[in-house]
């Protein structure tokens, strides 16, 4: 890429603007009231005059980055020509760009010398916007009405003056104001700490040279990311995956549909035959599906900077208003990051997997929320709490290794655990456990890492409810390339007692009480290859170290392992029984993916056989509580395996997987 700007001083201010959001970062971690946000659920940004972005930072969410732009040009648009030095404007509008409400965006200009030079932006994940449920995650809501404070562009500071009235308007309408105000406060801070670090580079390298260095780096990833492109092979690849339901329609999984054009130097997805928009709140807006695709594809190309120049080389068409992935007002879009985000992602890795092979990876665990809420008898007065939990689950299995055990969802890989003390101290809910579930990765040539199990009790409460945002329960983390699914996703209440009750994967606002105990596991990823083509003695290693069951190294690779000392972790295969085994199973798994699903939910109904043979033998999915088929889930399910998963199988255990399976010579019919 040709500069006007020498290249020393170039790749300085480049990597200037990486810092700077940076720092933004730091500013927020460090001065935040928010839990949520003190773990991480937050992004920054440095955007031009027009809005673009300049730059992303090293450690910002991938459910964020494709939306920032958006909401800075919104601004812009709303208050052009009456934007002045010292104003601040606060956003959460998904149908300006937003991700969802919870997601609210402080952006402030950066003036020098009396210029506009551009913006900069903070994003927090405020813990809650109000609505009906604690957490303002609410699966019943048919309107966004029902999920919180919608906030349009909105001037909170005006010339360096805080407008208090306007600013606790907005807090008031939360359940926790003090840590809006806080969290408001902190992230104004953050774009004052860009703004400042701006105006320090003018002065050492002049208002021009800054102004050329934001537009060229924007040049500069749009010309390193249409090199990239242009070494690839033109085509056209096709593929699909589901949300679980949509709870009006009643059961049967909700397609969204993704297709990928690659032609010369650029990057097109044509989404617009997804599904239309569902009564619940796993919709997305457009900014939430634009960072879908602008996430699942940056992340084939790791050693480019992120900003608007991918923008121009990597493109979209959502389709008309009104589908699940471009959500028309008032459409709830609170849950779309368990949603539509997460099936694109999943998508665009899975056709990426057909173009770069080396980099193929298996679908990841579904992100997931927890939210327990009411009134804490520890405190004086019985302040409001807000339990909000997040877990961390499997990777995909990759071509040559197997996926990441117990690691953030890809929505924001920077995420972290969230301290159970913090946790405990903040809200009146204990942490019973936390483990790796065994057996949840998905069994392939390459396994799929291992999901978690957290379980919770409440206790000194009022007036306490539950929500859970998640998906895969119907749809469960599917494998590649002849690779099996993990385990569905759902919670539990009092499992184990004669209040046994299971609640699933989506609920909003369930009456708990005092001395109430819940688990619920994440997902493993699932698994890449043939199961039966994984290596003996890497089986072997999965039973030693805890990954897999003796019983399931059996049933799901065909691995026939005796205890020797458990005590000792001596265990040993059997090769002969593992031979006979493996041959076994490779003669009768397409029978059993034809089974009467019936058949399948009386076995299950009679503790025969659990969750995992019902997905992984039988492709049958059940309401996981009493055991009833769902049919028309069940058959799309079935087709998904046949074409993820049944298709690589082969009868000759010499053959290797053979990746390639989503190419279209021509655009197909869907």
């Amino acid at each position: 890429m040709a500069t006007t700007l020498d290249p020393v001083t170039f790749e300085v201010l480049k990597n200037a603007f990486i810092n700077t959001v940076d720092q933004m970062a730091e500013q927020i971690l460090r001065t935040c009231y928010s839990f949520v946000i003190y773990s991480r659920d937050f992004s920054s940004a440095l955007c031009d005059t027009e809005g673009n972005t300049v730059m992303q930072g090293t450690g910002d969410i991938a459910a964020h980055v494709g939306t920032l732009h958006y909401t800075a040009k919104a601004v812009i648009r709303q208050f052009e020509g009456d934007i002045h030095p010292g104003d601040v404007f606060v956003i959460n509008d998904v149908y300006e760009g937003g991700s969802h409400f919870n997601d609210t965006r402080i952006i402030r200009p950066i003036y020098y010398q009396g210029e506009l030079l551009g913006y900069a932006q903070a994003n927090g994940h405020w813990a809650d916007v109000g609505g009906a449920t604690p957490g303002s995650f609410n699966v019943k809501a048919l309107d966004h009405m029902g999920e919180g404070l919608r906030i349009p562009p909105t001037r909170l500071w005006s010339k360096d003056l805080f407008l208090e009235d306007v600013a606790y308007l907005i807090a008031k309408n939360t359940r926790n104001p003090r840590d809006i105000i806080g969290d408001m406060q902190a992230q104004a801070e953050a774009t004052r700490v860009a703004e400042r670090e701006i105006q320090r580079l003018c002065d050492k390298y002049g208002v021009e040279t800054i102004k050329t260095a934001m537009a060229e780096v924007q040049d500069y990833v749009e010309d390193l990311t249409r090199a990239k492109i242009a070494e690839l092979p033109d085509g056209v690849w096709y593929t699909e995956d589901y949300i679980d339901q949509d709870p009006a329609r009643g059961e049967g999984l909700i397609p969204i549909k993704t297709r990928m054009t690659i032609s010369g130097d650029t990057v097109h997805y044509d989404l617009s035959e997804s599904h239309a928009s569902i009564s619940s709140m796993l919709n997305a807006g457009f900014g939430g599906s634009f960072a879908g695709i602008v996430a699942g594809t940056k992340m084939q190309f790791p050693d480019i900077p992120l900003n608007s120049g991918f923008y121009r080389v990597v493109t979209a068409d959502l389709g008309p208003l009104g589908s699940v992935v471009n959500a028309d007002w008032p459409s709830p879009c609170a849950g779309f990051c368990s949603g539509p985000f997460e099936k694109i992602m999943s998508s665009v890795f899975e056709i990426w997997s057909d173009i770069q092979p080396e980099r193929a990876m298996a679908c990841t665990f579904n992100l997931e929320y927890l939210l327990v809420g009411g009134r804490d008898q520890r405190g004086e007065g019985n302040p409001n709490f807000m339990w909000y939990d997040w877990m961390m689950g499997g990777w995909g299995a990759r071509n040559g290794a197997d996926g990441y055990n117990a690691s953030a969802a890809v929505f924001g890989v920077q995420y972290g655990t969230q301290p159970f003390e913090g946790q405990e101290r903040l809200a009146p809910v204990l942490t019973s456990c936390h483990d790796l579930v065994p057996d949840s990765g998905g069994p392939g040539k390459f396994r799929g890492g291992l999901g978690a199990e957290k379980g919770g009790k409440l206790w000194a409460s009022d007036n306490t409810v539950m929500s859970y945002c998640c998906d895969r329960e119907r749809s469960v983390t599917w494998g590649l390339w002849g690779g099996l699914p993990s385990i569905p996703h759902g919670v539990w209440l009092n499992k184990g007692t004669d209040d046994e009750q299971y609640l699933g994967s989506i609920f909003a606002a369930i009456p708990i009480k005092s001395g109430d105990e819940f688990t619920r596991p994440s997902a493993g990823g699932g698994g890449l290859g043939d199961p039966l083509q994984r290596d003996v003695d890497a089986v072997l290693e999965d039973v030693i170290d805890g990954y897999v069951s003796i019983a399931r190294a059996e049933k799901d690779y065909g691995v026939v392992i005796k205890e020797v000392d458990p005590e000792i972790f001596a265990y040993e295969v059997d090769l002969e029984a593992t031979i006979g085994a493996r041959e076994y199973i490779r003669s009768n798994r397409h029978a059993w993916i034809e089974r009467d699903p019936e058949a399948v939910s009386g076995e299950y109904r009679s503790g025969l056989i659990n969750e995992m043979d019902c997905v992984r033998q039988y492709g049958v999915i059940l309401d996981w509580g009493s055991g009833a088929v769902l049919t028309n889930t069940t058959s799309q399910f079935r087709q998904m395996l046949q074409r993820r998963t049944v298709i690589h199988w082969t009868d000759d255990p010499a053959v290797d997987f053979v990746p390639g399976t989503l190419t279209v010579s021509e655009p197909a019919t869907v």
